[in-house]
């Protein structure tokens, strides 16, 4: 069991907690018992209470179970962007005994169907802006129902804050298509659901994993899965009914779906939900309701700092921030520091984990660093060759086993035996990225095993080189990938979005030129492109997979 971390294990906290024998749909029933008048959810002026917002589960609940033939054990689509239907939605299909199947709002017609194939599921619940991808869908008979929400019939018209075009101009009454349901008509009907079946060990969320090697694979989590990272986030970073939570993390992903959606209801806190990322929105939302707690993504706090306004921005009330997904740049976690008094806490953790497996102890944070193990998770590092275990500050395969670990893979048994494996007898997942630990036990991602570039021998990161190209003043993002090299095999290339008070007066050379001076000659970009944005992820990750896509298209490399 690797414990060299346990000498920084951060004070207060236990080293081990009992989960509570229970699902996440009665964490919501217990809150709305305790609290019914609380304002769960804030969204453009409209507050849901607890209360409120229990029924209109129940409600949707007993529709999917008595009128879309959900059963226990049923896989239903959630094909939403965030808003208080999604929140809706993910509880009515738990307090139906289903799983939910959350599908990023950015996937289209081919990776709908598989979805829907690979899950076996007939249910789809969507937003109404995403009803023209839906509705092909079930035409072709992959769905039979679809249950279709327009968000802004939870909001308030009159807020100052409208919602993000074109949600703001969508008609409810347009919603209409081959097996399509009115959400509000579902919900009117006030089905009342049967009593709860479902077990902590019952099927609860298939989050469908990036899809790097062949089509997305479905990560199979249950409730018991899923409340250890819910819950053992709050023992870690406590949070409580006083607490406000910026929910704009996208809640598709496990990251936003854990610490702004489940993590907050658990603990009876508010969720002030932001359909789509906007800075400028963001510190507004922060200020005016007081919020205390944002987790976000490297890319979101990028963009922050870098708004002209951020001097202007009134960010008092925060407590608590962080995120993953990406090391936080140094630069923007000190701008951060400045600004709010607090540390960027990040961690580490993915789809197959349901979040975090590594949190920075609140009270000794390492930047650039995923954290330290958490509750039961034991994490080594071997040799990606030969599976020889590693030893401090030598860089190999991370691997990890916990109670949050998925089940496998749904319905791929190979890939499920490829990802799992037995050692020193318990179960280790694969994680298939990069990295190393200190002497005190902290953790460090070097990159992912396939993104590696070889230049003339030399292994060169591109996490590293990325994170040093933001000390650049007018380096707005960047993503390094491979070109072909005739000489060195690969060489560097960096496609960099300018900082707008750059212009163009940033050339490639005065950024080559720059890149010498602050690291090793073989990591330096070869070649620089200007590009006005870097592809996204729903999740807000930068697709680096595409890029280099693009570029391995244009030499004629083999990818």
């Amino acid at each position: 069991m690797f414990d060299r971390h346990l000498k920084v294990w951060p004070k207060g906290v236990p080293h081990h907690f009992d989960l509570p024998e229970q699902t996440l749909t009665r964490n919501l029933t217990d809150t709305a018992a305790r609290n019914p008048s609380k304002p769960a959810i804030i969204y453009h002026g409209h507050t849901l209470t607890y209360a409120e917002l229990n029924a209109q589960v129940e409600a949707l609940a007993g529709y999917l179970q008595k009128r879309a033939g959900v059963k226990r054990g049923d896989r239903v689509l959630l094909y939403m962007q965030n808003s208080p239907q999604f929140i809706i939605g993910y509880y009515a299909i738990l307090r139906a005994d289903a799983a939910v199947i959350p599908v990023n709002p950015m996937s289209r017609h081919a990776e709908l169907i598989h979805y829907a194939d690979n899950a076996g599921a007939s249910v789809m619940l969507t937003g109404q802006e995403l009803l023209p991808f839906a509705t092909p869908v079930a035409s072709e008979g992959h769905l039979k129902t679809i249950i279709a929400a327009n968000y802004g019939e939870l909001s308030d018209p009159a807020c100052d804050i409208p919602l993000p075009e074109p949600l703001n101009t969508l008609n409810p009454a347009d919603i209409s298509g081959p097996g399509v349901v009115r959400w509000t008509d579902a919900v009117a009907e006030n089905i009342t659901p049967d009593a709860p079946q479902a077990t902590p060990d019952d099927l609860a969320v298939i989050p469908y994993s990036s899809g790097t090697t062949g089509a997305p694979k479905g990560c199979v989590h249950t409730h018991r899965t899923v409340q250890v990272t819910c819950i053992g986030g709050l023992i870690w970073n406590p949070m409580g009914e006083h607490d406000v939570s910026l929910t704009v993390l996208p809640l598709f992903h496990v990251t936003g779906m854990q610490a702004a959606m489940n993590s907050p209801i658990y603990s009876g806190g508010t969720m002030v939900v932001m359909t789509r990322w906007n800075r400028a929105t963001a510190a507004a939302l922060i200020q005016r309701h007081r919020v205390t707690r944002w987790r976000s993504i490297s890319t979101m706090a990028i963009d922050l700092v870098n708004d002209p306004d951020f001097d202007s921005y009134d960010l008092s009330s925060l407590t608590a921030i962080g995120g993953g997904g990406a090391a936080m740049p140094a630069a923007i976690a000190t701008k951060l520091k400045d600004m709010t008094g607090l540390d960027y806490i990040e961690g580490y953790g993915m789809s197959e984990t349901m979040a975090a497996t590594h949190i920075n102890p609140t009270d000794a944070p390492k930047r650039q660093c995923l954290g330290i193990p958490v509750f039961d998770v034991d994490c080594r590092v071997v040799d990606p060759a030969t599976d020889h275990e590693l030893g401090p500050n030598e860089t190999g395969e991370i691997l990890m086993s916990g109670p949050q670990v998925f089940k496998g893979y749904w319905r791929n048994d190979q890939a499920t035996a490829e990802a799992l494996i037995q050692r020193d007898g318990k179960t280790f997942l694969r994680t298939g990225d990069l990295g190393y630990y200190d002497e005190d036990g902290y953790f460090f991602m070097v990159d992912r095993v396939k993104r590696m570039i070889n230049a003339s021998g030399f292994k060169i990161w591109p996490a590293e080189v990325e994170a040093l190209m933001h000390k650049h003043p007018n380096i707005a993002e960047v993503c390094i990938i491979s070109t072909k090299d005739p000489r060195r095999g690969e060489s560097v290339k960096a496609v960099i979005v300018r900082k707008p008070k750059a212009g163009d007066n940033l050339t490639a050379e005065d950024v080559i030129t720059w890149c010498k001076t602050e690291m090793a000659a073989y990591k330096c970009p070869r070649t620089v492109e200007f590009t006005d944005s870097l592809p996204k992820s729903g999740s807000g990750k930068v697709l680096w997979r595409e890029l280099q896509q693009i570029e391995d298209a244009r030499s004629g490399k083999a990818s």
